[in-house]
C-alpha cells in the first residue's frame, strides 16, 4: 500500500502534517474526513534509503522488548533535554537489531529534513504502530513527549507482561506434546521395524491396529522426506490461511470454542482493547479515532469487527457501553457495566484502567492455574498413545506364545 505525506486542517482550522497509507488519494481523504480532517495537499512518499534496505526478509523483526528498551531510553533523553535528533543516532548505534538500527537513522534522517518526530515514525508503520504514533503526535502538539513516551512504555510492559503470561502457561504443555511426537517417532523407526521382522517371521494373522503401526513405521523409514513435505507443506497453508479475512475468521472462531482457551482469549483481548482506549482517551484523542486505533491493533477478527461496529454505534450518537451490549459473547457483563459507569461519572479513562488492571489480573491467575487444568488431558493423550502402541504390541506377542 503506498505512502502519502499529506497536509490537513481539522475543523477548527488547525494545520497537521503526517504521512499514512492509503490505497490512494481519494481514500486517504475519506479516512481524514472521518477523523474530523480535510486534505489540502497530499503526494506520494519519497522512500528513504533506511526505508528500502528494511525492506529485506532476512534482516527480522523489531520485538516488542527492543521498542520498550527503546521508548524507555528515548524518553529519559529526552527529559535530560537531549534533542531527538542526537538521542535517535545514540541509540541507534547501541542497537543490536539491525533492523530498528536502520528505523532510528531513517526517523533521524526526516527529523534532520525537517520532518516531525511523529511523521518519522509514521512513516515506519510496519515498526511503529498507529498506536504508538498518535500519542507521540499528541505528546510533540502539546509539549508533553515526554510524557506520551511515559505512557507509550508503561502501555508495552503492560503488554508484555500480557503476552509473557499467556506464553508461560502455553509453554508446559506444548513441551509435552512435543516430546510425546519424539517419542512416537523414535518408536516407529527403531522399535517397531525389529518386532515386525520378527511377526513376519512367525506367519501369524496380525490385528488391525498392529498393521496400521507397522505400515506408519515403514512409510516413514522408506518415505522421511515425504513425511517432512508434507509438513511442510501444511505449515505453508496454515501461512496463507491467516493471511485471508476468510482464514483468519475461521481458525478465531475456532478459539474461541475451546473451553479452556477461550475464556483466555476473551479476557486478554478485552484488557488490551480496553487499556489501549484509556490510554489514547488519557491522551486526549476522541473516542472514534481512538476505536479505529484499537480496531486496527487488536488481532482477534470477532474483537476487531466488535470494535468496528461499536464506533459506529457511538458515531450515530450511542454510548460506547450500550454500543458493546451486542457483543455479550465476547465481553463479560463486568466489562460492559463498567465502562456505562465510566460514562455516567465521565471517569470513563480512570475506570477503564482499573477494569483492565483486574482483567490482566484474571488471566494472570488463570495461566497460572492453566498447567494444573491441562495437565489431566494431557496425561490422558498421553496414556492412550502408549495404550494404544501397547495393545497394538503385545496381543500378537500373545498369539505367538499361544500358537507355541
Amino acid at each position: 500500500m503506498p505512502t502519502f505525506s499529506y497536509t490537513a486542517k481539522s475543523l477548527k482550522g488547525e494545520t497537521t502534517e503526517a504521512v499514512r497509507e492509503a490505497e490512494n488519494e481519494k481514500e486517504l481523504a475519506k479516512i481524514l474526513r472521518q477523523e474530523g480532517f480535510i486534505l489540502i495537499k497530499a503526494g506520494p512518499l519519497k522512500k528513504s534509503k533506511f526505508k528500502k534496505e528494511i525492506s529485506f526478509p532476512f534482516l527480522g523483526g523489531v520485538s516488542l522488548k527492543e521498542k520498550i528498551m527503546f521508548t524507555r531510553n528515548l524518553q529519559v533523553m529526552v527529559s535530560a533535554g537531549l534533542g531527538l535528533a542526537r538521542a535517535l543516532n545514540t541509540l541507534a548505534s547501541q542497537s543490536q537489531n539491525k533492523r530498528l538500527k536502520n528505523v532510528l537513522l531513517g526517523v533521524r534522517e526526516g527529523i534532520i529534513g525537517g520532518k516531525s518526530f511523529s511523521a518519522g515514525i509514521h512513516q515506519y508503520s510496519n515498526v511503529f504502530s498507529d498506536f504508538y504514533y498518535h500519542l507521540v503526535k499528541v505528546g510533540e502538539e502539546s509539549g508533553t513527549l515526554e510524557k506520551s513516551l511515559g505512557e507509550i512504555t508503561a502501555h508495552l510492559e503492560k503488554e508484555y507482561a500480557l503476552r509473557s503470561n499467556i506464553r508461560g502457561a502455553l509453554m508446559y504443555p506444548a513441551v509435552i506434546i512435543l516430546a510425546m511426537i519424539g517419542i512416537l517417532i523414535l518408536m516407529l523407526l527403531v522399535v517397531i521395524p525389529k518386532l515386525a521382522e520378527t511377526f513376519i517371521q512367525m506367519n501369524i494373522e496380525l490385528p488391525f491396529t498392529t498393521k496400521l503401526i507397522m505400515g506408519a513405521s515403514l512409510f516413514l523409514a522408506e518415505r522421511w522426506y515425504l513425511v517432512i513435505l508434507i509438513i511442510f507443506c501444511l505449515v505453508f497453508l496454515i501461512g496463507i490461511l491467516l493471511k485471508t479475512k476468510i482464514g483468519n475468521k475461521i481458525i478465531d472462531y475456532l478459539f474461541l470454542q475451546l473451553p479452556i482457551f477461550a475464556p483466555l482469549i476473551k479476557k486478554s483481548n478485552s484488557a488490551y482493547a480496553i487499556r489501549t482506549l484509556a490510554t489514547l482517551m488519557d491522551a486526549g484523542l476522541p473516542i472514534l479515532q481512538s476505536l479505529n486505533i484499537i480496531s486496527d491493533a487488536l488481532g482477534n477478527f470477532y474483537f476487531k469487527k466488535s470494535i468496528i461496529e461499536a464506533g459506529q454505534k457511538v458515531k450515530a450518537g450511542k454510548n460506547l457501553s450500550e454500543s458493546l451490549e451486542f457483543f455479550a459473547n465476547l465481553y463479560s457483563p463486568m466489562v460492559l457495566q463498567m465502562i456505562g459507569v465510566g460514562e455516567q461519572t465521565g471517569q470513563t479513562s480512570n475506570i477503564l484502567k482499573k477494569t483492565a488492571d483486574f482483567l490482566e489480573e484474571e488471566v494472570t491467575k488463570t495461566t497460572q492455574n492453566l498447567a494444573s487444568v491441562i495437565e489431566p488431558i494431557i496425561i490422558l493423550l498421553v496414556g492412550g498413545a502408549v495404550g494404544f502402541l501397547a495393545v497394538s504390541i503385545i496381543q500378537p506377542i500373545y498369539q505367538m506364545t499361544g500358537a507355541m
